[in-house]
């Protein structure tokens, strides 16, 4: 079996011609469409079918699933060994040190120190 997470890489039609198109994949909604009418050799399109598993679904890279702190009482709640600690974005740096400092201690894994 390949490899659950392997997608084929969904391009904009006219992308590889012109280059001010760009790589984001945008729907083809024209009448003789080629990707739209699933025309074989023509690219691919998303679909349902190409989604992750269940299991795997909302998982980090590193196979954490990510919780979101704003505080340092949001790490009294996490499971070390499944979860993951993303601190908010709106944590100034003193007291991104302190949960930095506080996860060290708890041995947390911090996505983005």
């Amino acid at each position: 079996m390949t490899n659950p997470r392997k997608k084929p890489k969904f391009s904009r039609t006219g992308s590889k011609t012109l280059k001010r198109l760009g790589t984001k994949w945008r729907r083809g909604r024209g009448m003789h469409n080629k990707i739209r009418r699933h025309e074989r050799g023509k690219g691919k399109m998303p679909s349902p079918g190409y989604g992750a598993p269940r299991e795997l679904r909302y998982l980090h890279p590193s196979g954490f699933k990510e919780i979101l702190i704003f505080n340092l009482d949001g790490l009294n709640s996490i499971d070390k060994k499944s979860e993951a600690v993303k601190i908010s974005h709106s944590i100034g740096g003193k007291k991104r040190k302190e949960i930095l400092k506080k996860a060290e201690e708890l041995k947390i894994r911090v996505l983005n120190p």
